[in-house]
C-alpha cells in the first residue's frame, strides 16, 4: 500500500528516505559509529565531519551527533537524544504547532542540505525537529561524504 501523496517525501540525497529518525548524542561520534556498525550491523550512510553521521539499518535510519565534546561546564546537562520527523507542508505544520501553544525554537528555516526545518520542545523536555525536503542536495556541496 503506498502512502497518500501528502505523506510522500521528495528525494534528497542528504537525508535517508525515512519518516522518523532518532538522533543520538555521543562524545565521540566516530567511535560510536564504528561500534554501532560493528556490533549492531548498521551501515554508515553519510559522514559529516567528525561531529555527525547517518546510519541505516534495513528501512530505518539513525543519526549520531557530537554532543558534549565542546568544552561544556562540568555538571551541565546535555540531551542524550532528539527526534527528527519528516513532514510535508511544514509551514502549515508550524502554524498548527504554534496555535496549539507549543514552545518552538523559531520558524521553519531553509538549510543548505536541502531541508526546511524547525524545532519544538514537548512537555517532557524532548526536542523534536520537523523537516521538509525542499531540494535534492548533493552532500558534497555542504561538506558531507556519502558512503552508500
Amino acid at each position: 500500500m503506498s502512502a497518500p501523496p501528502s505523506q510522500v517525501h521528495a528525494r534528497n540525497r542528504s537525508i535517508p528516505p525515512v519518516t522518523i529518525m532518532p538522533v543520538l548524542g555521543y562524545r565521540d561520534v566516530r567511535a560510536a559509529v564504528e561500534w554501532l556498525c560493528r556490533v549492531f550491523g548498521f551501515t554508515e550512510r553519510l559522514q559529516i565531519g567528525d561531529h555527525r553521521a547517518q546510519m541505516i539499518f534495513r528501512e530505518g535510519a539513525v543519526v549520531a551527533v557530537g554532543w558534549g565534546a565542546g568544552g561544556e561546564e562540568a555538571g551541565s546537562t546535555l540531551p542524550s537524544h532528539s527526534i527528527l520527523v519528516r513532514v510535508t507542508g511544514i509551514d502549515q505544520h508550524y502554524a498548527r504547532v504554534v496555535a496549539a501553544g507549543a514552545r518552538v525554537g523559531g520558524p521553519p528555516t531553509d538549510q543548505p542540505y536541502g531541508e526546511r526545518q524547525y524545532s519544538v520542545t514537548d512537555p517532557g523536555g524532548h526536542r523534536w525537529t520537523f523537516s521538509e525536503t525542499i531540494s535534492d542536495s548533493d552532500p558534497a556541496s555542504w561538506g558531507g561524504i556519502l558512503k552508500e
